[in-house]
């Protein structure tokens, strides 16, 4: 497997862009929960990111103790690493692209340190205007963007372990919000709840079955 590496950010170091953040986001695919994104800026200095080899991949492949060292270490190495989220109800009245965006400009906002250029996993930012380049495959291959997405993973997954507390009964801190066995039996039995994303189909379909059923159940005038 090829480990993500710094060859994109040492080409905009040789042209003097210093502060490259790289973007990523966590949650995209899940019924329930908020998207998350996340913003790392390393250090223009293939030397000073050396600890993070191996350890910093895309967060997909990592496992949750892995992601949390490696969390711990970016945010040892980082010049800056930040996060923004986007709630469900704005995920559901923007969609997913927009709502992508919002959480990569909210993640930007509160970055410690002001970037230069962006590189962003697949998306580009067009509300943004500093100069940016989408990269397919961004956390397989870029170091700053797999940081990003290790970043943006820890902080949801620590959300919805914050969540579940706040609604018990959904598994949120087993599933996290995606659309696991589990989570569409509990979906079924217990109806969405308010970080259930009502855009998407099998929330919607469970709000249509729930429907049904009351309608059934009412008297007829």
């Amino acid at each position: 497997m090829t480990l993500p590496n710094l060859d994109l950010e040492e080409h905009l170091w040789a042209r003097g862009v210093r502060l490259v953040a790289g973007l990523d986001e966590a949650g995209r695919g899940a019924w329930a929960g908020p998207l998350v994104a996340g913003a790392v800026v390393l250090p223009p200095s293939a030397a000073r990111c050396a600890a993070l080899h191996g350890i910093v991949q895309d967060s997909k492949v990592l496992r949750p103790e892995q992601r949390e060292v490696a969390a711990r270490a970016i945010e040892r190495v980082a010049l800056g690493a930040a996060w923004g989220w986007v709630a469900p109800h704005e995920v559901d009245a923007l969609g997913l692209d927009r709502a992508n965006r919002l959480a990569f400009r909210r993640a930007l906002a509160v970055l410690p340190v002001s970037a230069e250029h962006l590189l962003l996993d697949y998306f580009s930012l067009p509300e943004c205007p500093l100069p940016q380049q989408a990269v397919v495959d961004g956390d397989g291959r870029s170091l700053s963007i797999a940081a990003a997405s290790v970043i943006a993973k820890v902080a949801r997954d620590r959300l919805m372990r914050i969540l579940d507390w706040l609604y018990p009964g959904f598994g949120l801190a087993r599933h996290k919000g995606y659309g696991t066995p589990a989570h569409r039996r509990l979906l079924a039995q217990r109806g969405p709840c308010h970080l259930h994303r009502r855009s998407f189909a099998p929330v919607r379909a469970c709000l249509a079955e729930a429907e049904g059923a009351a309608s059934a159940r009412a008297p007829a005038k």
